[in-house]
């Protein structure tokens, strides 16, 4: 019977099937394979075991492996008897001066691999339906807001080219991680290699080679667990962006702003079970959500970076939750993300209604006009903070006022117009996309299903 949400509601199969339990048994075995390969090579056992390990492999049922392990309770060695079961003569040599955690730890990398080639994908997805708002909307004027007050404007488009730079850096944060996240180990007990003699460095990195892992460079019994804490803290940094982007939404989207809006069905969707008008932001609100979750396992990740001497077991239960859920569900929230942006209905005549009823955003402007007149800057900050404090309309007051209403009576119009007071937010924009479109040499797009 299913009991966590990842079963039935929650993550993407193509992602969840890389951490199924069918699929943790193909990738240990493939390790257990990789050192065989590497013993052939150096001619430590005969040279067709590898050939024939690799078709025993194919041959190992997991049924069998649960079988064995009800037995011994001991989940590796199910899984080395059932490889060599199948191996003949060669299953002698199967797991020969390795430790649990070498297989463990060498297939939770190719785990990895294969998640973070999707997780660059996803993050190539996002990017591109950002891009996408950034140039539609560069010029689609709206209020900034700071304190949750009206603030000076802005544009939509600078909003998500903004969100942008922000996912290209977590896409950098992954690219750079890979070398010290894709790592295995070959080395045995304590990472000494001991059990292997005077070759085990070679055969490691022959086993890593083959696998296309980076070898670990300071092994214990296990692959050194910052590398584990720095995954779980890019992934919940991801997870962490999403949700502030999934919460300005659902600001924007909120009745008496009315800025945005979720992409709607209106045919057949429902938005409440008893107010049936209702359109809610409810993916950007799931998103959220699953953010918390995601960061909850960040300490989690942590403490179980501290183990006793060369390693205890604390981790191991911890991770078999930490891991797979995390990957799972930032992978969940990416896709969720890339929907709402590509279905976004962004409601420009709302923005504009929006700014105008805030003439006194202006203020700041009229100061550097000010000043642009021989005013000091902080007299000029004065007199305006004076003036939009009184009752009334700001600009009706601003030009009842006896020192300043002479000075800008001619081109109060034109101050007061906030598309030609965007700063150089082309500028910036153009920069972000450019960034973007030289990442963008090597993504593969197409999100999986």
């Amino acid at each position: 019977m299913p009991v966590c949400p990842l079963d039935y509601r929650y993550g993407r199969s193509a992602v969840k099937e890389i951490f199924s339990e069918e699929s943790r048994l193909r990738y240990m075995l493939r390790v257990e394979h990789s050192l065989i390969y590497a013993l052939s090579k150096l001619g430590k056992v005969p040279e067709n075991c590898s050939d024939v390990v690799a078709r025993a492999m194919e041959e190992v049922r997991l049924e069998r492996v649960r079988e064995i392990e009800a037995e011994i309770r001991h989940d590796v060695m199910a899984v080395v008897r059932a490889l060599a079961e199948k191996s003949g003569d060669c299953g002698k040599y199967i797991h020969l001066g390795a430790t649990s955690n070498d297989i463990i730890d060498t297939a939770t990398a190719l785990q990895l691999k294969d998640y973070l080639a999707i997780l660059e994908r996803d993050l190539c997805e996002l990017e591109d339906a950002l891009e996408s708002l950034a140039l539609k909307h560069r010029d689609t004027v709206m209020l900034g807001r700071t304190h949750g007050q009206a603030a000076v404007p802005i544009t939509f488009g600078l909003k998500m080219a903004n969100y942008l730079a922000e996912i290209l850096r977590h896409h950098e944060r992954v690219l750079e991680m890979k070398n010290r996240v894709l790592v295995g180990k070959m080395l045995g007990a304590v990472g000494t290699g001991a059990a292997m003699g005077k070759d085990a460095l070679r055969i490691q990195n022959i086993a890593m080679e083959f696998l296309g892992l980076k070898p670990e460079e300071s092994p214990t019994q296990i692959v050194a667990r910052d590398r584990y804490v720095e995954l779980i803290s890019v992934l919940g940094g991801i997870a962490t962006s999403l949700e502030k982007f999934a919460t300005e939404i659902r600001n924007l989207q909120r009745t008496e702003i009315g800025e945005v809006q979720e992409g709607f069905d209106t045919k057949r969707q429902v938005g409440s079970s008893t107010m049936a008008q209702k359109k809610n932001p409810i993916v950007s609100e799931n998103i959220c959500g699953l953010a918390r979750v995601v960061r909850g396992f960040l300490i989690t990740s942590h403490e179980s970076a501290v183990l006793w001497h060369e390693r205890d077991l604390t981790n191991s239960s911890a991770e078999r939750f930490v891991v797979p859920h995390v990957c799972v569900l930032v992978d969940d929230m990416l896709v969720k993300m890339t929907r709402v942006f590509r279905e976004l209905v962004v409601n420009e005549k709302r923005m504009l209604e929006n700014l105008r009823a805030h003439e006194d955003v202006m203020a700041e402007r009229i100061i550097m006009f000010l000043v642009s007149h021989g005013w000091s800057r902080q007299d000029a900050h004065e007199k305006i903070r004076q003036i939009s404090m009184l009752p009334g309309r700001f600009r009706d007051n601003l030009l009842k006022d006896p020192d300043v209403g002479p000075i800008l009576e001619e081109t109060l119009e034109d101050l007061f117009d906030p598309v030609s007071y965007l700063g150089v937010k082309d500028s910036i924009i153009d920069a972000i996309i450019e960034k973007k479109k030289k990442m963008h040499k090597n993504c593969k797009k197409g999100v999986e299903k």
